[in-house]
């Protein structure tokens, strides 16, 4: 407890999955918390779990495709808490669904937008309220799909593999502030983003995620929560520019993994995949 005490931070795409429960988790060590989401009934929902677990938080409804939203969610930060310490930038979907031939480029440029173009807005915000703040940690959700082809959509996978190098590039920049930036590339994890779009749910998604990498249990939402406050605490002031893989053993598997991954997988419906709320079979 109180590994964030006096740390504000802010977390997009907190109403559900990882982000969620990245906030309980933060706002539990001590740390005042800015929820952004599209979906305010799952935000408010959030900040209330925050409250329950003994941190604070408020909601701001945020759409990362909308540079102003962004940008209103660290000057809510600001002027609620004071001051800008930690910004997670999670907020992600499945985005364009489909084979080369199939995807349009309406549908890939939402998804870079979403994926990689807010990620960049995020960080152009939150550096200059971490330099009067005398340092920060940034963290952005990436995913093995950047690491490693066939674990992903083409435009999440390419979205994903710029957050990788965009995280190194900024490091570079900014190290010299205390500010740290990193990425955590998540495996397997069941989370309404995918479970919403697998025929069966929930419970079919746990189990075909149990079986795709080393560990045999699916990936949850506090096994990243866990990595973002390691990368958010005084704990990893010496990290940055890392892309930590929390997978369960998913890329040390090679090829084998992502045939087998292959062939198991449930058939998810092409086109886009939107948001986990509004995306359910």
């Amino acid at each position: 407890m109180g590994r964030l005490d006096n740390k504000v931070a802010v977390i997009t795409g907190a109403a559900s999955g990882i982000g969620l429960a990245t906030a309980v988790r933060f706002a539990g060590e001590g740390a005042a918390v800015v929820i952004g989401d599209l979906n305010r009934e799952g935000g408010e929902a959030t900040v209330r779990q925050c409250k329950e677990n003994g941190g604070r938080a408020v909601f701001q409804l945020c759409n990362v495709q909308t540079e102003s939203d962004i940008k209103a969610l660290i000057d809510r930060a600001v002027s609620e808490f004071g001051k800008l310490d930690i910004i997670f930038n999670n907020a992600g979907l499945g985005g364009a669904v489909g084979t080369i031939e199939e995807t349009t480029v309406e549908n890939w440029d939402k998804t870079q937008a979403i994926l990689l173009r807010a990620v960049f807005i995020g960080m152009k915000y939150a550096v200059p309220e971490m330099k009067k703040s005398g340092g920060g940690s940034i963290i952005s959700t990436a995913s093995v799909a950047g690491l490693r082809g066939g674990a992903g959509p083409h435009s999440y996978s390419a979205a994903k593999a710029a957050v990788i190098n965009l995280t190194r590039s900024v490091a570079l920049e900014v190290g010299e502030h205390k500010i740290r930036v990193n990425c955590i590339c998540p495996g397997g994890i069941n989370t309404p983003l995918l479970s919403n779009r697998i025929p069966g749910g929930q419970s079919t998604t746990e189990m075909f995620l149990s079986q795709i990498q080393a560990i045999k249990r699916a990936g949850h939402p506090d096994d990243i929560a866990n990595m973002a406050l390691f990368l958010a605490s005084d704990d990893s002031e010496w990290v940055t520019g890392t892309a930590m893989v929390v997978d369960g053993g998913l890329t040390a598997g090679g090829a084998v993994f992502g045939a087998q991954a292959s062939s198991q997988m449930p058939t998810i419906p092409g086109g886009f995949a939107g948001p986990s709320f509004e995306s359910k079979v």
